[in-house]
């Protein structure tokens, strides 16, 4: 399923108030997005218990029931978790993960909120979520008649709304700085192969990690932390960040002109995650049109311009890497690519091929 429109944390929270409570909803979103915890919050903000299921481990009978005598005919009991007399929301976790024969047990618990002859209590809510095939997450194509049972909305990872909820939230100081710095690293896409990689959920595990190893957490069990909870890529540039906080390295002081980059080979990972950062700087900071630039961007060019040159005498492929225009995601802005090459054009020439 292709999304036209995909909700940040906030967008969605105010979704459900307005729909949740009337229709059934499902919530599109790649694994560890925060999916289930909004979910919670949601539960908790209406004033009602969430009790959720799990599809992947669920059989039609842990829904239905199991059957007993009564009165002499037979009558479907469902559980207990299920049954209950207080309104509640209703979580159905992956969905779209369970056999065609647990969907269909569904059918009529999300249409008309009731298993055989148990009805949810009036007030009660139900929301289920998956992830997306593309996720390379286990998932079953969900049958036309659940599909049309509920209104379907996508979940994408704000970095603004996870940082106002970290820190409320006890999130290690470094996982939130971070994250300020390099807000592109809260999510990558998840791999097609066992591969770690980087979410909302995985940036939580490594932040209750480090409170636990405290101050005196080694580089050595850092490192170990950080590629255990991170994308390759993403565990690199956050040791190479922990360090730089840790030495007397800042972007903002080289920026300056007060200090010059690390050049001993034992610094060479900050050096690489000082560059980064020049890099989303430089995008973050300069206009996309030479036109609209102000005497401030110019300024700002002029300089990184000068860093890049001193920056490729100590590591020119660093230095490439700044410049290195990728075939998705955003780039340098073209006016500044034109001066790159015409001032300093070894930077480019890999680039180009030569």
């Amino acid at each position: 399923m292709n999304p036209a429109i995909a909700l940040t944390q906030k967008q969605l929270s105010e979704f459900l108030l307005n729909v949740a409570v009337v229709r059934p909803v499902f919530i599109w979103g790649a694994p560890g997005i925060g999916k289930s915890s909004l979910v919670e919050e949601f539960a908790k903000e209406v004033g009602i218990p969430c009790v959720s299921l799990l599809g992947s481990q669920l059989a039609p009978e842990d829904l239905i029931g199991v059957p007993q005598i009564m009165d002499g005919t037979s009558r479907f009991c469902p559980p207990r978790i299920i049954a209950r007399e207080e309104p509640y929301c209703l979580f159905l976790d992956e969905l779209n993960a369970c056999s065609h024969e647990v969907q269909k047990a569904f059918y009529s618990l999300i249409h008309e909120r009731r298993i055989g002859e148990y009805h949810l209590p009036a007030g009660s809510i139900v929301i289920g979520a998956g992830n997306r095939a593309s996720d390379s997450a286990i998932v079953k194509p969900m049958s036309s008649a659940l599909l049309n049972r509920m209104i379907h909305v996508h979940l994408k990872a704000s970095h603004r709304d996870w940082l106002e909820w970290a820190k409320n939230n006890n999130i290690h100081p470094w996982v939130i700085e971070y994250i300020q710095t390099r807000p592109d690293h809260l999510w990558s896409q998840p791999p097609k192969h066992e591969e770690t990689f980087s979410t909302p959920r995985s940036w939580h595990m490594l932040s209750d990690a480090l409170h636990e190893f405290g101050e005196g957490i080694t580089d050595d069990w850092l490192e170990v932390l950080a590629i255990g909870c991170l994308s390759p890529h993403h565990a690199t540039q956050f040791k190479g960040f922990i360090k730089q906080i840790k030495s007397k390295y800042q972007l903002s002081a080289i920026l300056k002109g007060d200090i010059s980059w690390p050049h001993q080979p034992e610094d060479r990972d900050v050096l690489y995650f000082l560059a980064q950062s020049l890099r989303a700087q430089l995008i973050k900071e300069l206009p996309q049109e030479q036109k609209i630039a102000t005497g401030n961007h110019k300024d700002l060019a002029h300089r990184a311009k000068g860093l890049l040159k001193e920056l490729a005498s100590i590591s020119l492929e660093i230095a490439q890497m700044v410049v290195s225009q990728p075939e998705k995601g955003d780039a340098l802005p073209s006016w500044l690519m034109v001066e790159i090459v015409r001032d300093l054009p070894r930077l480019v020439q890999k680039e180009n091929g030569k």
